[in-house]
């Protein structure tokens, strides 16, 4: 485990930054916020990052209470890590991120990698309300926890139960939505994104 580096700044900002500012860091609480995952889970969903700089990493937020480790019980026996309370209190911050770096999204480079589930975060910025959406993508299939608390707030895959709405939209239309580009609402009226579902939250969608 790498010595912690600091700032040496008297200012919450740098305090901040002495914990998540490093390469990585908070790409890893991304992959975080859907739930535990195993260290071949998130090195595959980090393209990029060598092996020796996620372990370390995974180390550092260890130590900074910002990660946990558990050994998941047979027959998976399996290490996961997963965020504590306070590596949670991150989701808002990357939010902002997210809505501050709109403008450098850009046309997708061809050296850029994507996976489905990293629009889940931009997605569920649009979203008012609460309740499990499903979100079928061209790219593959992933779903929200709109509103919530606690646990993880996206995950891979279809949605674990009947969803309270399910949107189905094509990459460029999510790729809009990502960059700021089209709202989420003007998308449903132009027909760009297709909403089904009887709970309130798809109600509410096909209305607003």
């Amino acid at each position: 485990m790498s010595p912690r580096r600091s700032y040496d700044q008297y200012c919450s900002a740098a305090r901040a930054l002495d914990v998540v500012g490093d390469r990585w860091t908070l790409l890893i609480v991304r992959e975080l916020l859907a739930g535990p995952r195993r260290y071949t889970d998130l090195h595959a969903d980090l393209p990029g990052v060598s092996t020796d700089v996620l372990a370390s990493r995974l180390k550092d937020m260890e130590r900074d209470g910002v990660t946990t480790r558990r050994r998941l019980p047979p027959p998976a026996a399996a290490y996961v890590y997963e965020l504590t309370a306070r590596g949670r209190e991150l989701l808002p911050v990357l939010q902002a991120l997210g809505r501050w770096g709109e403008p450098e999204l850009g046309e997708r480079r061809p050296t850029d990698a994507v996976r489905a589930h990293w629009f889940a975060l931009p997605l569920l910025r649009a979203l008012d309300g609460e309740g499990l959406v499903e979100v079928r993508l061209g790219e593959g299939d992933f779903h929200l926890y709109a509103g919530a608390t606690d646990g993880p707030v996206y995950g891979d895959g279809p949605a674990p139960r009947e969803p309270d709405a399910r949107l189905v939209l094509d990459v460029g239309t999510c790729t809009a939505l990502a960059r700021g580009e089209l709202g989420l609402a003007d998308a449903i009226r132009a027909g760009r994104v297709t909403v089904t579902g009887d709970g309130a939250l798809a109600k509410g969608l096909r209305d607003a």
